[in-house]
C-alpha cells in the first residue's frame, strides 16, 4: 500500500520531511491508501506538443511533458491543480498573421516538466491507466 507514497510524502512536507524505511516482514494486504492524487490534464489531440499551448496550460497544474513530445488522445500530460480531470489541447499552434506588432512575440519560458521514476509512476496511475516507459 505504500508504493509511490515517497513522492506524496515529499510533496506534503514540501521537501523538508525525512522518511526511513526498513523491511520487517511480509503481512496480509491491508487495503489501499485511497485516492492520494489530484485530477490530471488529459490530452485531446494528436500530434506534437507546442510550447505555445503549454504556456497557457502551465497555470492549470504541473506538466509532465516537454514541448515536441508526440501526444495522442487520452494521454496524461500533467497534474491538474484541482481534484477533477481536465481535457486540454496541447497541440494548439500560435495563430500567424501578416501584421507585425512591437512586443507581440513572447519568449516562451516554461517550468521544466516533472519527471517520475517507475516507482512514482506506479503509485501515481489509477487502476484503469497505463504507464509508458522509455529507456534513455
Amino acid at each position: 500500500g505504500l508504493v509511490g507514497y515517497r513522492s506524496v510524502f515529499s510533496s506534503d512536507t514540501r521537501g523538508t520531511g525525512f522518511m526511513h524505511r526498513a523491511f520487517l516482514k511480509y503481512e496480509k494486504h491491508r487495503g489501499l491508501l485511497g485516492n492520494v492524487r489530484k485530477g490530471v490534464l488529459v490530452s485531446m489531440g494528436f500530434g506534437s506538443i507546442t510550447a505555445h499551448a503549454l504556456m497557457s496550460l502551465e497555470p492549470r497544474g504541473i506538466l509532465f511533458v516537454p514541448p515536441g513530445t508526440e501526444t495522442y488522445d487520452g494521454m496524461i500530460i500533467g497534474e491538474h491543480s484541482r481534484d477533477t480531470d481536465l481535457d486540454v489541447n496541447p497541440v494548439r499552434a500560435k495563430e500567424l498573421s501578416n501584421v507585425r506588432a512591437a512586443g507581440k512575440d513572447e519568449n516562451v519560458k516554461l517550468t521544466p516538466p516533472r519527471l517520475m521514476t517507475l516507482e512514482e509512476a506506479i503509485g501515481y496511475v489509477a487502476s484503469d491507466e497505463l504507464i509508458e516507459a522509455s529507456c534513455t
